[in-house]
Parts: structure tokens; C-alpha cells; sequence
């Protein structure tokens, strides 16, 4: 509790830069979102990106995004939406083009998806979250009290703004499995917040004459090694998954990765100062005892 003030600016200079980026430049949302046609190639050697740029333009593929990933032989060109074409004429001439650059090339996916598909994606995805914030509010002030509530869900938003920043300054590709890595960050983050939030609701019972710092202090220090443990561990899959899972699961696990950091954070440093500042006290679980009432004579 000592270091929150300190916490308190940091978090608060992360979601600055996350919402500035947010606002200026926007996520890079993939073709679940934006509709369009992704491609994976193979060649038989290291080809050159800006050939096969120039050679989609010649076709009127504008502003293809062309880039490797997983090595220089493997290519993921990324298309906007093709209105005069279907699934199969782009496959054709996709296929055309890269033959050009090489012989031996060849397709290993093909995904479409039209523009309206990822506007109801996008629309779904950001009630998803919304609604899971909600629910978790009300979840916390029926299960502990409402001071307890907003020290989660602000440790929650405070997550999924960093996060989210994350992706946005970086620009890598937004699509349906960071989405959900973005709701697995919720609950993972939940899930330490409570596990706290717990321990500080029986030390107010056990220690009813103590400070509010020192309990939560104290709460906050007895679960230290749980937390770190916890997200050590899951952080060791995670790393295994980025590094050695393939470009599918790649994003997934950074989201994660990046989700769970955050996430241990806010839990020992954001959701305790939040209701500290509320002025949570021991009397917030106090339980009230009914007054017997004499008859009168």
C-alpha cells in the first residue's frame, strides 16, 4: 500500500497513452471485423514482400497488406473487400499472382468475410465486454458490498484499457481470438481481485479495531504468493504457446501474456488503493442486530 501512490500515476500515465492511441490511431481489426479475404502462401525460397505488392496492385488488390510470419518463406497477404469478385475468383487470381513470383507457390488458406459479418462482429464483441462488466458490478455488491464492486471494475477497466492500448500502439492484428483473450483477461483478473478482496473482508472481521491500510496492506501481503505463483505458472504455458504454438495461437497467447501481467498488477496495486480511497472500514460488515422491543405494560 505504500507503493499505490506511485501505482496510481503509472496506471494513470498507461491508460493516458492507451486512450490516446486509442482515439488517434485506431485498432488494427482484422478481416473478422472488417471483412476482407486473408491468404497464406508458401514459397520454395525468401521472396520479395514489394513484388508481390506490385503484382496485386497491377490486379487492383489496393492497399494489400503483405508480410511474413513465422519465416521469410512464408507470406499472409490481407485483402479489403473484393465486391465484383466471389471466394473462388479471388483464390484464382490470388493464386495466379503468386505463381508469377514462384512456380512452386502455393495456397495453404483461404478465408472470407463480407463487410456486414464483421460490423455485427464488432458490434457483438463490444456489448460482450459490456455486458460482462455489469454483471461482474452486480456480482461483487450482491457477494461482498458495493465499495468492493467498483474497486473491482476498476481494476477491470483499467485492464482492458491497457490491453486494448497494447494492441493499438503496437498495431498488431485485432481480431476474434484477441477479442476473447480480452474477456479470458477479465476473468482471470477478476478471479485475483476476489481472492484479495476476500482476504481483506475476514481480516476486517477478525481485526475490528485495525486501520483500513494496514488490513488491506496486510490482506494484500498474505496472498502475495499465491498471486505470483499463479501468474508465474500460467505465464510459463502462455510464453510456450507464443513462442512455440504458430502464427494461429501466437496473438492469443501475447494477449494473455500481456492480460495477466496487467492483470496481477491492478490486483496488488489498483482494485486495494481503490477502496481504500472509498474509506472501507470495518463497520461496512458490521452486522446488524435487531433490537429486542419490551412489550409495553
Amino acid at each position: 500500500m505504500k507503493r499505490a501512490q506511485a501505482a496510481s500515476i503509472l496506471s494513470a500515465a498507461l491508460i493516458l497513452i492507451a486512450l490516446i492511441s486509442i482515439f488517434s490511431r485506431g485498432l488494427n481489426f482484422g478481416v473478422d471485423f472488417t471483412g476482407g479475404v486473408v491468404v497464406e502462401a508458401g514459397f520454395s525460397e525468401e521472396i520479395d514482400l514489394q513484388l508481390i505488392r506490385n503484382l496485386l496492385t497491377d490486379e487492383e488488390f489496393s492497399n494489400a497488406l503483405v508480410q511474413n510470419f513465422g519465416s521469410a518463406t512464408d507470406v499472409l497477404i490481407r485483402l479489403e473487400p473484393q465486391d465484383n469478385m466471389d471466394g473462388a475468383a479471388i483464390r484464382d487470381t490470388v493464386l495466379s499472382i503468386i505463381s508469377v513470383a514462384d512456380p512452386l507457390a502455393e495456397l495453404r488458406r483461404v478465408d472470407f468475410v463480407g463487410p456486414q459479418v464483421g460490423q455485427d462482429l464488432t458490434e457483438q464483441g463490444s456489448l460482450a465486454m459490456l455486458f460482462a462488466l455489469i454483471l461482474i458490478f452486480f456480482y461483487v455488491t450482491f457477494r461482498f458490498k458495493w465499495k468492493f464492486a467498483v474497486g473491482a471494475l476498476g481494476a477491470l477497466i483499467h485492464d482492458v484499457l491497457i490491453l486494448v492500448g497494447f494492441f493499438s500502439l503496437t498495431q498488431i492484428n485485432f481480431d476474434l481470438t484477441i477479442l476473447a483473450a480480452v474477456l479470458a483477461t477479465i476473468g482471470y483478473s477478476l478471479n485475483d481481485t476476489i481472492v484479495v478482496f476476500d482476504r481483506i473482508r475476514e481480516n476486517f472481521k477478525l481485526q475490528r479495531g485495525a486501520d483500513s491500510y494496514n488490513v488491506i496492506n496486510l490482506s494484500i501481503n498474505q496472498m502475495l504468493t499465491r498471486t505470483i505463483i499463479t501468474s508465474g505458472t500460467t505465464l510459463v504455458v502462455l510464453l510456450a504457446l507464443f513462442y512455440l504454438g504458430g502464427e494461429t495461437v501466437s496473438g492469443f497467447a501475447l494477449a494473455l501474456i500481456v492480460g495477466i501481467a496487467v492483470g496481477t498488477y491492478s490486483s496488488i496495486f489498483v482494485a486495494g488503493a481503490i477502496i481504500f480511497r472509498l474509506n472501507i472500514t470495518a463497520m461496512d460488515f458490521a452486522e446488524r442486530k435487531r433490537e429486542a422491543i419490551d412489550d409495553l405494560p
